[in-house]
């Protein structure tokens, strides 16, 4: 799978996804400190699924109306990397197929899955 790890979701993450094979842009490696608008958009530009922590994003896609290819909210009560990285694992064994084209809020105990605003 493609994805973009913004920095908020942390490096850990950004080394799991890398060492379980899948292709990864680190937002603090290629474009440090930018923009959320331009994160969301360079991630449906390549068709990428964002991985962050920030509830940002959540309002620029419900309340701006941005589409996306995927996003994945990680409100997590610990935010350890260890947690974060365990999250992300139990998430991708039991949800992979649903992550493209749906924003995702993963906790500790529950999974919520919306399907994304068709792209334009």
């Amino acid at each position: 799978m493609q994805f973009i790890v913004d920095e908020s979701a942390g490096s850990a993450v950004v080394e799991y996804l890398r060492i379980a094979g899948h292709d990864v842009l680190a937002v603090s490696e290629a474009m440090p400190q930018a923009d959320d608008q331009d994160i969301l958009a360079r991630a449906r530009s390549e068709r990428r699924i964002l991985i962050t922590n920030d509830k940002d994003f959540g309002d620029l896609v419900f309340r701006s109306g941005q589409s996306h290819h995927g996003v994945v909210l990680l409100r997590l009560h610990d935010e350890s990397p260890a947690n974060r990285v365990r999250v992300m694992k139990g998430l991708l064994e039991q949800y992979a197929d649903r992550l493209a084209d749906h924003f995702t809020v993963a906790t500790e105990a529950a999974v919520r899955i919306r399907p994304a605003r068709p792209l334009p």
